[in-house]
């Protein structure tokens, strides 16, 4: 398949830090594509261990000894997209589905500007270079705004700078962690539908 490739960007990888095979076997495996393809760019979503829930006893040595193959990390864990769902979109039960159409809502907003036409990170190599300052800190930390119950869609509305505001709460983030205790370095907000310029300057201010 890559040989088959007219201009190949890069790769990228979804797999789970806890388990074996996720952190086993995917690790072989981009060894043989760092060893191949060394500087092609190589961006995963990862789901990393809840600080909760926890499905196996080696999750703690899987999550040190794994993240470090890629360029680019955007981690997840479980707890926080489950709570996502509970809370925000107001599903009592999320099951695994539900969360999957959260992960794939990410992953297809991220990829966008590779798919259709824009002036910002129109190719993989553009999101080390605009989120990574060193090598070893290449772990983005995603946020999704607006999550909207299904019945409450036709009669609720945000303005671009109240989903702006949004993205940067807790609630709306996708790993379970505190970004108070740290400080953005880079920051990368992809919209998507019509939009100007002023509304979401104003926003961030």
């Amino acid at each position: 398949m890559i040989e088959n490739c007219d201009c190949l960007q890069g790769f990228l990888m979804f797999r789970s830090f806890g388990g074996g095979t996720g952190s086993g076997f995917s690790a072989l495996l981009m060894e043989k594509i760092l060893a191949d393809y060394g500087k092609k760019s190589k961006l995963e979503f990862a789901i990393y261990p809840s600080p909760t829930v926890s499905t196996s006893i080696v999750e703690p040595y899987n999550s040190i000894l794994t993240p470090h193959q890629t360029d680019v990390c955007f981690m997840m864990d479980n707890e926080a997209i489950f709570d996502m769902c509970q809370k925000k979109i107001e599903i009592e039960w999320p099951t695994y589905g539900n969360l999957n159409r959260l992960i794939g809502q990410v992953v297809s907003s991220i990829t966008a500007s590779l798919r259709f036409k824009g002036s910002l990170n129109v190719d993989l190599n553009e999101f080390q270079t605009n989120l990574v300052p060193y090598p070893r800190i290449h772990f983005p930390l995603i946020n999704m705004s607006p999550l909207i119950a299904k019945e409450r869609i036709n009669h609720a509305s945000y303005s671009t700078a109240q989903v702006t505001s949004e993205v940067f709460e807790e609630s709306t983030q996708m790993v379970k962690c505190n970004q108070k205790r740290g400080m953005f370095m880079a920051c990368c907000l992809l919209f998507r539908g019509r939009l100007h310029h002023n509304p979401h300057t104003a926003g961030n201010h």
